[in-house]
């Protein structure tokens, strides 16, 4: 890589083709698949799709940029450590593809384990921690509750005193946490697909959507209109905007997740700290940048804007955590819309109308389900069937009274 930007300031010539999105092209008339959302989700279902199932007409559009939405708006916290057995099943198969996600892509995404502690301040959360780890341990997720001495022998630096508000009483730990550039998975996605003949189109926003005989017929952009075998949706904060074209109505609530990051700093943080009590969490970049954040923020908004609450609630939680930050100063701030349904789990997989399929309800673990999603959805659209380990987040379930119940392991924004 250093020869070749050596090349590339010496002569202004070298661009390496692995990397490239192919130019803007005029939409074609018809596709068999249109992907409404060019980020990681609908990159990678549009991956697997050329890939897996030989879908040779596939459109990528975004409104915006590649990446540019959720996907480059989070904090690239990875794991598997959820509650119910249908969450740990599924973030299982995404945390085994992560793995080998820089190799497929054939881009560093900078995948990196660094263990994930979920911090439990009172007996409540101890229960929790307990019940977490035993499905965890059963479905073959690494997961162990930790006492203060145990938590203290890896991460020394977290404040243990009893004279706190919320003293640190134990943790779930997760040895397999991980975090990854979240840029570069868009990238890497995007430019395999692009390989393999997806056309992946920017800057075409999605004005309307045709519904014909209980099916999608056309799909109307800023630049034309197009005839389509089938559509995915996968929009992330916009979920019921873009559902409300097609006539559904989903479960879903859109509310701002905001974040931030200081000042570099020496390594001090090994893992990644995660508090639902104290509502923030937090871990050291590779560049020695904390990225923290916490809580969506309360009320519904279809906005991405920073607010001077959530910091000032943030880094008073955070200094409980730890107290020598006082002084530290953040570097920037942002914030993405977070699609929260009413149990914390997503909506994947094949609507009432023949062709039109979703992947929506991420709320503030989308990113970490990049992969499996990629893979599972595309499998759904080929086939027309609903895959096993994405059953339970369908669509219907809501009326059904058949709930995930993902709450308990939410740990805010991580």
């Amino acid at each position: 890589m250093a020869l070749a930007l050596l090349k590339h300031g010496l002569f202004g010539q070298f661009i390496s083709p692995k990397r490239q999105i192919p130019a803007a092209r005029p939409l074609s008339k018809s596709y068999d698949v249109v992907i409404i959302g060019g980020g990681g989700h609908g990159l990678a279902a549009a991956y697997h799709l050329a890939k897996d199932w030989g879908v040779k007409k596939i459109a990528v559009l975004d409104k915006g940029y590649v990446g540019g939405g959720n996907t480059a708006r989070n904090t690239a916290i990875v794991r598997a450590n959820y509650l119910t057995p249908e969450g740990v099943s599924f973030y299982k198969e995404s945390m085994r593809l992560w793995t080998t996600l820089s190799q497929e892509l054939d881009i560093n995404v900078m995948y990196t384990q660094r263990g994930h502690f979920t911090l439990a301040h009172t007996d409540a959360a101890m229960r929790t921690m307990r019940w977490r780890a035993e499905v965890n341990k059963h479905l073959g997720v690494p997961s162990e509750v930790m006492g203060v001495d145990e938590i203290r022998a890896i991460e020394p630096t977290l404040n243990f005193s009893q004279d706190v508000r919320f003293p640190i009483q134990g943790a779930l730990w997760h040895p397999v946490g991980a975090t990854a550039r979240h840029d570069a998975v868009a990238w890497g996605y995007a430019a395999r697909a692009a390989e393999l003949g997806v056309e992946i189109h920017q800057l075409t926003e999605v004005t309307g959507l045709d519904v014909q005989g209980g099916r999608i017929a056309t799909v109307h952009t800023n630049r034309g209109s197009i005839s389509c075998g089938k559509v995915l949706q996968a929009v992330a904060g916009m979920s019921s905007v873009m559902a409300g074209m097609a006539g559904l109505k989903l479960p879903i609530r859109t509310v701002p997740l905001q974040a931030c990051v200081s000042q570099p700093l020496k390594p001090f943080l090994d893992s990644i700290i995660v508090s639902g009590s104290l509502h923030c969490y937090i871990w050291q970049s590779q560049r020695g940048e904390l990225v923290m954040g916490g809580a969506v923020d309360p009320y519904p908004l279809y906005s991405t804007r920073s607010s001077l609450d959530f910091k000032e609630g943030l880094m008073a939680h955070m200094l409980e955590l730890f107290p020598f930050l006082a002084d530290v100063r953040l570097m920037r701030q942002w914030a993405g819309m977070a699609d929260m349904t009413p149990d914390f789990a997503p909506v994947m997989g094949k609507t009432h109308l023949d062709n039109y399929y979703i992947d929506a309800g991420w709320g503030t673990w989308g990113f970490k389900a990049t992969p499996v999603c990629g893979k599972r959805m595309a499998e759904c659209v080929a086939t027309d069937r609903t895959p096993d380990l994405i059953r339970a987040f369908s669509y219907d379930r809501f009326s059904r009274f058949e709930q995930v119940g993902e709450a308990g392991a939410a740990s805010v924004g991580s």
